[in-house]
């Protein structure tokens, strides 16, 4: 019988992996406009193809491969193929990869990921392993899937991130706009204002601000105006007050790029930093959790190399899109190796 597909996503955190935000989704129509994290991202990809925008051009990351992104860099994201895409991710600090590096690599400075696509379904496995392992409320398995995964990634597609100096009179007026832009954010003013305040054509800054951090202001902004929110909401603040407070005109306002950006609503959002100890075993259908948008395929072709770990109990041999949970097919994460081999 065919699988029944909509778009559903749940984003979350574990207390026992302090400095990672975790992630599972199913999308169809999402678009994820350009944006930034603060936190590395490490999206495994289990079923169907996405496609994001990263650098100088489009990134396509199929099942087995990882999209990988380092912090504040501006990327996209949308579906590749009709049926969209299925993938768990990690997102682990700067601080957590920065300890996992020096104490598992040879890595010297900053570090952070090459190629932005890696295809390797060994650390796709581990990925999702970790995922599960926090649904059990095991922190041990948790704990040492993420370091044997991010140690793995940082081994075949590591190296050391370029320090972002503010060298040009352009990248010093982007530098000084976006400080004003933080202070002000409830309350911006125009680019022609904003141009005028630092001395000189809004064409001009427009420019040196896109060349700077990679998007316009306005966008800059947006981004930023969610990062705030993210901070008010796991602090505990509604989303109503949040979205005032960093300059959004109402909770639907916010609502919108919070989804664009974040992946959830900022209630559902909010309800996981709440409950991060709450239902464990099979939370896909607890209510409230997952975000259905009423989108069905019955497509089951698959693209690119899939796990045999990543496929559903029976389905060995078969091309059948795998449940996008959890590909494990032991049972039980701490069945991973303990140690990868790059």
């Amino acid at each position: 019988m065919a699988e029944t597909r909509e778009e559903r996503a749940r984003h979350w955190r574990y207390e026992e992996l302090p400095g990672v935000d975790l992630l599972r989704a199913r999308y169809i129509r999402k678009s994820f406009v350009r944006h930034t994290h603060e936190h590395f991202v490490i999206a495994a990809i289990a079923d169907g193809v996405e496609v994001f925008h990263h650098g100088s051009g489009d990134q396509y990351a199929g099942a087995g491969a990882l999209a990988l992104v380092n912090p504040d860099t501006p990327h996209t994201g949308r579906a590749g193929v009709p049926e969209g895409w299925q993938y768990g991710a990690v997102y682990p600090s700067p601080d957590v990869v920065a300890a996992i590096a020096a104490e598992t690599t040879t890595l010297r400075g900053t570090p952070g990921f090459v190629t932005p696509v890696l295809d390797d379904p060994y650390t796709v496995r581990l990925v999702h392993q970790v995922l599960r392992a926090t649904d059990e409320g095991n922190a041990l398995a948790a704990d040492t899937l993420l370091r044997v995964a991010v140690t793995r990634l940082l081994r075949l597609n590591g190296g050391t991130l370029p320090r972002r100096e503010v060298r040009t009179a352009g990248a010093r007026t982007a530098a000084r706009a976006r400080a004003v832009l933080e202070e002000r954010m409830a309350a911006p003013p125009t680019l022609e204002q904003l141009a005028a305040d630092l001395g000189t054509s809004p064409f001009a800054l427009l420019r040196a601000f896109r060349d700077t951090y990679g998007m316009p202001p306005h966008t800059w902004l947006t981004d930023a105006r969610v990062r705030r929110a993210r901070l008010l909401l796991d602090a505990g603040t509604a989303p109503s007050e949040a979205a005032v407070t960093v300059g959004f005109t109402d909770q639907p306002h916010l609502n919108r790029h919070f989804s664009r950006i974040v992946g959830v609503p900022p209630g559902a959002y909010q309800r996981e930093r709440k409950n991060v100890q709450d239902a464990r075993g099979d939370r896909s259908v607890a209510s409230g959790v997952w975000q259905w948008n009423g989108q069905q395929s019955t497509n089951t072709r698959t693209y690119g190399p899939v796990p045999e770990t990543a496929r559903p109990p029976g389905a060995e041999g078969s091309r059948a899109a795998p449940w996008y949970g959890t590909p494990s097919a032991s049972g039980s994460p701490s069945d991973s190796p303990g140690s990868p081999s790059a």
